[in-house]
């Protein structure tokens, strides 16, 4: 005699398995992360080291490193020096170094605040807007210019990086911020348009119906109606946004040289200064990322609204 499974362990069982999976793909895809955290707070020859160390005596040498800009001396010339003043000038004393004075990692870390940030609100901003009036007006060729707005997507960066360094050239925006916001805005104009035109189109026109039955006017409508319900979506465009702003490595290192440099670019850099120091390496990398782990976590109930927004209808 056969006894039927109880549907409900069944169904435990199979939360219980999927919970695991997902568990065990997230702490195989954080070793990276935290192989790259551990890596900046280990000597240069323990970070060179094979077998490698898991086990280390950590050290702020990476970051004093990133920080700061030295030259190596001899012996007879740091003995004039006197001891050191700082406990960041004995790390560097400790392997023959002196500082000079700071590094310009700072200045172009800043640029990505500026250029990542800057660029991901312009192109948030006005993809609302286009998709809005995609979703809800008569535009004529409608769908031919949804696609041409999407195919701009579709070029790799290097088909274009010739004509628009030559056109950025000739415009002076060569080496600027706001020549770098402009790129990165339409860049990421597509994408913040089509994402956000199916999060309008899932919106009810009798909402807005109501709202002008009310009083309101059409942008009122828009404001007070549309706008609230399209903060998750808003909220996973720009994430989206600002990862490819943030992250963007081709155009950075075309256009910019000195006075809006990036982060992605100026990072590689660093291996070439006195050496293959990945300590410092490791620790520009972990502080680049920070910025877009902050902003996700900040947004992360709007980005799960806004992923499954409309894969339950009522």
């Amino acid at each position: 005699m056969s006894i039927a499974a109880n549907p409900g362990q069944t169904g435990a069982r199979g939360r219980w398995l999927a919970g695991s999976a997902v568990a065990l793909y997230a702490l195989i895809a954080m070793i990276p992360l935290f192989w790259i955290f551990a890596t900046g707070f280990k000597s240069p020859p323990d970070s060179i080291a094979y077998p490698p160390k898991v086990f280390f005596e950590p050290t702020l040498e990476g970051y004093v490193n990133l920080f700061t800009s030295r030259s190596r001396q001899t012996d007879e010339y740091i003995k004039t020096l006197g001891p050191p003043k700082t406990w960041y000038e004995e790390i560097a004393r400790s392997r023959n170094m002196v500082i000079t004075g700071p590094s310009r990692f700072v200045d172009r870390y800043w640029n990505s605040v500026v250029i990542g940030f800057g660029s991901t609100f312009l192109a948030v901003f006005l993809g609302t807007l286009a998709a809005y009036a995609f979703s809800r007006f008569k535009v004529p060729l409608k769908d031919d210019l949804l696609f041409f707005i999407l195919s701009t997507r579709m070029m790799p960066p290097i088909a274009v990086a010739i004509p628009i360094f030559l056109m950025y050239r000739e415009l002076g925006l060569s080496d600027t911020k706001a020549g770098m916001i402009l790129l990165y805005t339409a860049v990421n104009l597509s994408l913040s348009v089509w994402l956000l035109k199916g999060f309008v189109d899932e919106i009810p026109r009798e909402y807005e119906e109501a709202a002008v039955v009310d009083g309101y006017t059409r942008l009122q409508a828009f404001r007070k109606v549309v706008l609230p319900q399209m903060r998750a979506g808003i909220a996973a465009t720009a994430i989206f946004c600002l990862i490819f702003a943030w992250n963007e490595y081709a155009f950075a290192l075309l256009l910019t040289s000195g006075h809006a440099q990036t982060a992605p670019p100026f990072i590689p850099i660093i291996i070439g200064e006195g050496g293959l120091d990945w300590p410092a390496v490791a620790a520009g990398t972990t502080l680049f990322l920070l910025p877009v782990v902050v902003f996700t976590v900040l947004l992360r109930n709007q980005l799960l609204r806004g992923i499954t927004f409309g894969a339950v209808r009522k």
